[in-house]
């Protein structure tokens, strides 16, 4: 019974009122009651089917197919249409929403993915392997009635729950007549549901009557629909901006500076939580984690203009001495161990001019194991230093080295590094790669930092990559020393 209004049910005839200490007295009234009137139906009790290993499977399948795959390929599908090809803007109110979509993909996705998890529980009982995934209705109700018998489970919880929220309220603004009432309809559609031999029209017209009075009764304490999916989307977009804020962000790549790790089209997560999460409109962090490692690959806002995001891989600490011979990284006068992989190329449009053919080189610094290319077509001996890393920051090289704008040529070609409250984050890993031939499926979930692989188009060099990393030097021989 969903309105449990004991005090009203045991009224004493002696007794012509019930004090209620937040209201004035409630008069008893002589209603005449259903059960009084018609006898008690026998009711059925709905049990769950025995869960067997293979049941767990299909109920486990369900809910990854459905509620997790299907979303998150709308979500991507949606953030990738809306996302205009590289320097294309397209005027009006669809320009301005690709442009929202470009700046802000994560809440977008989420957004996207809500939507579509909303869509597809309003179906639930109709989607294929879902007679498996939820618990059984009742053998002998109708296919066409699943749905209603749905929303009359739903209406009995939701009166239960508005029932407890607000009790006081309830009593204070409704006669005894009228709670009777409502709470003899709500009975009447739990015997409805329950009753031995379902009755289809006993059914409807108890979900009518029951459904009727939560309305005129309950009505003010109620979410009307519009209201829950206004809700549903505000708190998936809160929590996209949340996240967006202190845990992950999405960042598009926009230059060939990290070839071959990174690409042109490249759309990533960057874990804001790495080195501590900043605290908006600050340049303080929480649990600070400073200085990154050598090796990380990190987003950070670029020194000399604070509104352009830039990427790059952490090289030099505070303290060290970098230098480059032919381009190869020196820090303290120790040589970063490399492995030659053979020649790689690539095009670009952006750059002048576009073919770039040059060696792949796998590089040890620390823990991490990455390719660097350099280009034969470019000079490689791109100021080479020394630069001597200042307390509170770090110095960054782009993996495609004579390629890359970075701590190397910043400042007017002096050379400067990246300060500790500029750092956005570690970069994860590649969820969306697009240019303008298309979508590159082979890139999802690439990611950013651990082993590498051969780039696409140039498998065949995997052998020796596999090479380069079962003959990786010890430990001891991929750590600088101390300046």
């Amino acid at each position: 019974m969903a309105i449990d209004d004991d005090k009203l049910a045991e009224e004493p005839k002696e007794q012509p009122t019930a004090e209620v200490a937040d209201g004035p007295p409630v008069v008893a009234e002589a209603v005449p009651s259903t059960s009084a009137t018609k006898p008690k139906r026998e009711l059925i009790s709905i049990e769950a089917p025995k869960i067997t290993p293979a049941l767990r499977l299909i109920r486990l399948s369900y809910w990854v197919v459905w509620f997790l795959s299907v979303p998150l390929l709308f979500a991507c599908v949606m953030v990738w249409a809306l996302t205009p090809p590289s320097g294309v803007e397209q005027p009006g109110v669809f320009g301005w929403i690709q442009s929202a979509v470009r700046e802000q993909p994560v809440p977008v996705g989420i957004g996207c993915f809500a939507i579509m998890e909303m869509a597809l529980g309003a179906v639930r009982r109709r989607l294929p392997l879902s007679r498996w995934a939820y618990p059984p209705l009742r053998p002998d109700l109708p296919v066409h009635l699943r749905g209603l018998f749905e929303r009359a489970a739903a209406l009995l919880d939701e009166a239960e729950q508005i029932h407890v929220l607000n009790e006081k309220a309830i009593i204070r603004d409704l006669s005894s007549k009228e709670r009777t009432r409502l709470r003899e309809s709500l009975d009447g559609l739990h015997e409805a549901m329950r009753v031995v031999q379902f009755d289809s029209d006993f059914f409807t017209e108890a979900l009518a009557r029951a459904d009727g009075e939560v309305d005129v009764h309950l009505g003010k304490w109620r979410k009307s629909e519009a209201r829950e999916f206004v809700e549903s989307i505000l708190v998936a977009v809160g929590v996209a901006l949340l996240l967006r804020t202190f845990v992950v962000e999405a960042f598009k790549i926009p230059s060939s500076s990290m070839v071959p790790t990174l690409l042109v089209g490249d759309h990533i997560f960057v874990n804001k939580f790495s080195y501590g999460p900043a605290i908006p409109y600050t340049h303080a962090r929480v649990w600070t984690h400073m200085p990154p490692d050598r090796g990380d690959v990190m987003v950070f806002a670029y020194p000399e203009n604070m509104e352009q995001d830039f990427i790059k891989r952490v090289i030099a600490l505070p303290g060290d001495r970098l230098e480059t011979h032919d381009g190869h990284p020196v820090i303290n006068g120790w040589d970063v161990p490399s492995c030659l992989v053979g020649s790689y190329a690539y095009d670009d449009t952006e750059t002048t001019p576009p073919h770039h053919e040059g060696d792949l080189f796998v590089e040890y610094l620390n823990a991490e194991s990455f390719l660097t290319f350099y280009d034969r077509g470019k000079d490689s001996q791109l100021r080479g230093g020394p630069w001597f890393v200042p307390p509170g920051q770090v110095y960054v090289m782009g993996d495609n080295r004579n390629n890359s704008h970075d701590s190397r040529a910043w400042f007017q070609g002096v050379g400067g590094g990246v300060p500790f409250e500029n750092i956005r984050g570690r970069a994860l890993f590649v969820w969306l790669s697009y240019r303008d031939t298309g979508v590159d499926w082979s890139r999802f979930g690439q990611p950013v930092m651990g082993r590498p692989r051969a780039p696409k188009g140039f498998e065949g060099l995997q052998p020796q990559l596999d090479k380069c990393l079962r003959d990786r030097p010890p430990a001891d021989k991929t750590h600088p020393p101390s300046h």
